[in-house]
């Protein structure tokens, strides 16, 4: 690996010889990795008893676990069904700050690819209001599907600019993660472009555009809400310079300290103006922690929130709907449903529709009317427990029918209509089955290729 010069030499000014050593030490070292399981659908300890991985606990989040060279999640069937998230360790402390709960409004800014977003959802058990906006069209169809992957069903998807938004839901959100585009410097070990790109991503320009978002950011933040900045990327620009500026430009809000452990340590104000406030801000050093690296901040505005829940639902459900789920489920599926054409969504609690912002998901959307028949989704399937499905088939990892389905041939199967076919007992998708057996509905743009 070649770090760029510029960089080394900045490092070296900041820091002491000792420490600078260690840095650049630790930057060659290989990168780190890591799965963050899914409590929507499972909890840790089940897990633990079922994991194919080595057990490694992240330190910093509950749910999180370290994985190993030969480890290889994205192929394995539970990777298909949801049940954990790939994600770098150090990536999963700033949603882990954040606190979300259920019936809270949230606002995840900059959310692609996902990670920050699923845990979100699951801390919120999939109850109140999550709104993933993300720039980049690009990026947001790989957010959508770690979405839907994910089984989360309380998230509306906007390919929005902040400043688009923020005219929209001033003052709406009790809790907004803002993870910002930076000069990924944290990104080095990862990801080969972020180090042959450096260059171009000038951490004064990434300032500019940081401080931009985070005043859109701020706008859309209720009185007595909570706000984390994180970057993955190490220089003070980016860092403790804009943390003081933000404290200076906003009187109303004031920053609450992130505990120093698991070699986690506190921003440095010396690299700033000196505000000895930045002590409470984080910095996740490839040094000091298992991880590639990540600042963090954590903001709270004065003031006292203040909730309005005006989700109210008159839809009139298609008979068809009604049918599916008294053929297939124990227990009706409940909430605020909307209507449009021949498709049925779930809407997140709280939610109103603005049709001035492009939209590119909004809730759980559950399926379509099509001659009279309901057809549902997979979204719809990934978010459905086990136990609630009366027509199911559960495959165990190795049964070379579940490698089949994945790659979306027909499987032999005799009766008639709907069927959730799982691993375990985590859904993958539908089946239905008719005259030639089971037609295979798992999507095509998700399905293995070998």
């Amino acid at each position: 690996m070649r770090i760029p010069q510029d960089f080394q030499k900045r490092f070296q000014e900041l820091m002491r010889p000792s420490e600078y050593s260690e840095f650049i030490e630790a930057i060659h070292q290989p990168r780190v990795s890591g799965l963050r399981v899914n409590r929507l659908k499972l909890g840790v300890k089940e897990w633990l008893g079922i994991s194919p991985f080595k057990h490694r606990p992240i330190p910093w989040t509950e749910d999180g676990f370290y994985l190993e060279d030969d480890d290889r999640p994205g192929i394995h069937p539970f990777y298909h069904a949801g049940i954990y998230y790939i994600q770098e360790p150090s990536a999963m402390f700033p949603a882990e700050l954040l606190k979300a709960g259920p019936g809270d409004k949230v606002l995840d800014l900059c959310a692609a690819p996902g990670g920050k977003t699923v845990r979100i959802a699951v801390d919120m058990k999939n109850h109140g209001l999550l709104l993933s906006n993300d720039i980049n069209p690009k990026r947001v169809k790989a957010l959508v599907k770690n979405i839907e992957l994910s089984g989360i069903a309380n998230t509306v998807v906007t390919n929005e600019s902040p400043e688009r938004l923020s005219l929209a839901y001033e003052g709406h959100f009790s809790k907004i993660l803002l993870d910002v585009p930076c000069s990924g410097e944290g990104m080095f070990r990862k990801d080969a472009d972020a180090l042959k790109n450096w260059g171009r991503y000038k951490a004064e320009e990434m300032q500019s555009l940081q401080r931009m978002i985070f005043d859109f950011a701020y706008r859309m933040l209720s009185p007595g809400g909570t706000l984390v900045y994180s970057t993955c990327t190490y220089n003070p620009e980016e860092n403790e310079k804009n943390i003081s500026y933000f404290l200076h430009k906003y009187p109303l809000l004031y920053l609450e300290e992130i505990e120093n452990e698991h070699g986690i340590e506190p921003g440095r104000p010396e690299w700033a103006d000196g505000n000895p406030e930045l002590l409470k801000t984080a910095r996740l050093w490839p040094h000091r922690i298992e991880g590639e690296g990540h600042f963090t901040a954590l903001f709270r505005r004065l003031g006292e929130n203040v909730f309005r829940n005006k989700s109210s639902s008159n839809t009139i459900l298609p008979e068809s709907f009604r049918n599916f789920c008294s053929e297939l489920l124990h227990e009706p599926i409940q909430g605020v449903f909307d209507v449009k054409g021949t498709g049925l969504s779930l809407l997140p609690e709280g939610y109103e529709c603005n049709t001035k912002l492009k939209t590119v998901k909004t809730g759980l959307y559950l399926g379509a009317e099509e001659h009279g028949r309901f057809v549902p989704s997979q979204s719809l399937a990934m978010t459905l427990k086990w136990d609630n499905v009366k027509r199911k088939e559960s495959l165990s990892p190795d049964n070379a029918d579940l490698l089949r389905y994945l790659k979306g041939e027909t499987l032999f199967r005799e009766g008639k209509g709907y069927i959730l076919l799982g691993v375990g007992r985590f859904p993958l998708g539908w089946g239905k089955i008719g005259e030639n057996g089971l037609k295979n509905l798992y999507p095509k743009g998700w399905r293995k290729t070998r």
